[in-house]
């Protein structure tokens, strides 16, 4: 099941998943400004949170984890091979990441991220996201956690799974996750970055 046509199809299937904007879709359904227009300007739960509404952001984060979950849950049941579950993974998260739908200018992929790992593996998304908690928790930064979760992730994957593909898979997820948080790295190093529940800093 993991010849290249096939391989091509799931990567097509999880990308087209990975690109619905629930950002966006859940701000339109409670009347919320576009995720785009204010903030970071990045369609992700972080920024719809910004919004004032906790429950938007909730559903974004869940809609978004789903995403990369669901692709792969979906291969699973219709019998693809452990590589093109893989395949469909990665695709949600660079469909998330890079959607056509917006433009190719999507999420930073934390939450989608997440659900890819919980798609490998229950307990490889739990360590990876008791990680990122426990960073929030000491720092207050999001970002600085996302990036501490990217860097043990692949770590984890090889500790607990002990599959080269799935390691190398994760591993060039979370680095597109780094790439994506930028900006975020330079704000850190000046001193600059926002704090959950801190006051916004332009």
């Amino acid at each position: 099941m993991d010849s290249a046509p096939n391989l091509l199809i799931w990567a097509v299937l999880g990308y087209l998943l990975g690109s619905v904007p629930f950002a966006v879709i859940v701000s339109r359904a409670f009347r919320l400004a576009d995720p785009r227009s204010f903030g970071s300007g990045n369609p992700g739960a972080t920024n719809v949170l910004r919004s004032g509404s906790k429950k938007a952001a909730v559903l974004t984060l869940l809609g978004d984890a789903a995403k990369g979950w669901l692709a792969m849950f979906v291969a699973a049941r219709v019998g693809a091979g452990d590589t093109a579950i893989a395949v469909a993974g990665l695709a949600a998260f660079l469909g998330h990441v890079f959607p056509f739908t917006l433009k190719f200018r999507g999420g930073k992929g934390v939450a989608t991220a997440l659900g890819v790992l919980l798609g490998f593996s229950a307990a490889l998304a739990g360590m990876t996201a008791a990680i990122w908690l426990s960073v929030v928790l000491v720092t207050r930064y999001s970002s600085l956690a996302a990036l501490a979760a990217a860097a043990a992730a692949p770590v984890l994957t090889a500790w607990l799974l002990g599959r080269t593909e799935t390691t190398v898979l994760v591993g060039v997820m979370c680095g597109v996750l780094v790439l994506r948080h930028q900006g975020n790295i330079r704000k850190l190093l000046a001193g600059t970055e926002s704090r959950v529940g801190g006051p916004k800093r332009k």
